[in-house]
Formats: structure tokens, C-alpha cells, sequence
């Protein structure tokens, strides 16, 4: 019995300390030298503090800034630990209500804007983390901005094409820009 245990004890404690300590160190140990920022967790920073990370979503509802996708994690928004999708079908009435809220709440941000809304807008991602929101839905808030701000629309088209950033290698994803650091771009802007 003891030629049987021994041994299995033995791989065991080898491999906890290959798999669970000097791989997972060498690994980090590698991405901060090679990736700094995105092992750093890709932060972003303004006026010497980090404000938010440039892949994580955050919720803005201020009718000065730029709204980002809405959230389906759970207890709040854009929570990194609950990452998931909502799993509402299209013809569930939890998601037909959530969306008509969101409508509802875009209308009443800019009642005069008569463009239809973009889906990302008003409907969640698979992650619900997403810190991008595509290049229609930030035009669509442009007016609105530019209103509250006090800016002329020409300077918020502008920021927002400044701030596109298209498809990965020109194959992979949507042309998008990042909400957040668009909203800080917008808190530089001098009036």
C-alpha cells in the first residue's frame, strides 16, 4: 500500500507547486515584462489617478457624456466578477421592458432627436462589460452632447472620429469607439 501512496503523494506535491506556483508566477512574470499594460489591467488615467480600465465598461448617465451598452450583470452595473449575458430571448417581456426603458430614457435625454437608435444602445452584450459602444451610437448622442456642453456638433463628430478605432488586422469586430475615454476627451475639451 505504502509503494502506491507514496508515490501519488509525491507527483501530487510536485505538481502543485509546478501547476499552482511557478507556472502561474512565470506566466505573470512574463506578461509584465512583454504586455505591461494590459497585465497591469490596461487602467487608464487622468489628472494622475486611474479613472476606470480601458477594457471594462462603466455606467454614464449624465446627458453631458456618452452613454455606453448597457450592463447585465448583476447586483451592478459593469461588475467584473459577474460577467455574463442576461439570457433573455428576444421574445422574453423582461427584455422587451428593459429595452423600452431604455428607449424611453434616450428619448427623454434628447427629445429631439428623431434618428432611430442603435441596438447597442439599448440592449447588453454577452459580457456585459463592454467598454466600446459603434461609431452610429456615439453620432446618435452627438446632438445631445454638444447641446448640454455648450460645444458646436462639428467638434463632438470630430472627437468621436478622432477616437474610432476599427476592425482588428481590417477583419475582426465593428468599428467602435471607447466611452470612456471619449468622455474624458470631452472633460479636456475647452468651451
Amino acid at each position: 500500500m505504502n509503494a502506491i501512496i507514496r508515490p501519488a503523494v509525491v507527483l501530487f506535491l510536485i505538481l502543485t507547486v509546478l501547476a499552482g506556483f511557478v507556472y502561474p508566477f512565470a506566466v505573470t512574470g512574463v506578461a509584465e515584462v512583454l504586455f505591461p499594460d494590459q497585465a497591469g489591467g490596461s487602467l487608464v488615467s487622468a489628472k494622475g489617478h486611474a479613472v476606470g480600465s480601458r477594457i471594462i465598461g462603466q455606467s454614464f448617465s449624465n446627458p453631458g457624456y456618452f452613454w455606453s451598452r448597457p450592463s447585465a450583470t448583476t447586483p451592478q452595473p459593469y461588475n467584473a466578477i459577474a460577467s455574463s449575458a442576461s439570457n433573455l430571448g428576444p421574445l422574453n417581456p423582461a427584455l422587451t421592458e428593459a429595452v423600452a426603458a431604455r428607449i424611453a430614457a434616450l428619448k427623454a435625454a434628447d427629445p429631439t432627436n428623431t434618428r432611430p437608435i442603435p441596438v447597442d444602445l439599448v440592449t447588453a452584450s454577452g459580457s456585459g462589460l463592454d467598454p466600446d459602444i459603434s461609431i452610429a451610437a456615439a453620432q446618435y448622442q452627438a446632438a445631445r452632447i454638444a447641446r448640454v456642453r455648450g460645444f458646436d456638433t462639428a467638434v463632438v463628430q470630430s472627437l468621436i472620429t478622432s477616437h474610432a478605432q476599427g476592425k482588428w488586422l481590417g477583419l475582426i469586430g465593428e468599428p467602435r469607439v471607447n466611452v470612456l475615454e471619449l468622455n474624458l476627451a470631452l472633460d479636456a475639451l475647452k468651451r
